[in-house]
C-alpha cells in the first residue's frame, strides 16, 4: 500500500510536474465555467510552458556543470 502511494506521489517532487499540473488544472477550471476568461487561460498556459522550459534549461545547465567537474 505504501509502495503504491510513493509511486503515485513521487512525480510531485518534480517542479516541472507541479507547474504542469497547476497549468492543466487552471485550464480545466475555465472549461468547467469558474468565470476564467479565455485570455487568462492562455496567459496561464503560456506562463506554465515558459516555466517548464526555464526549469528544463536550468536542470540541463546544472547537469553540464556537474559533467565538467
Amino acid at each position: 500500500m505504501w509502495d503504491l502511494a510513493r509511486r503515485v506521489l513521487r512525480p510531485l517532487a518534480s517542479r516541472k510536474v507541479r507547474v504542469a499540473l497547476a497549468t492543466v488544472l487552471s485550464a480545466y477550471a475555465a472549461e468547467v465555467g469558474l468565470g476564467i476568461g479565455e485570455e487568462l487561460v492562455l496567459t496561464i498556459l503560456g506562463v506554465g510552458a515558459a516555466l517548464i522550459l526555464g526549469i528544463a534549461h536550468e536542470d540541463a545547465a546544472a547537469r553540464l556543470r556537474e559533467a565538467r567537474r
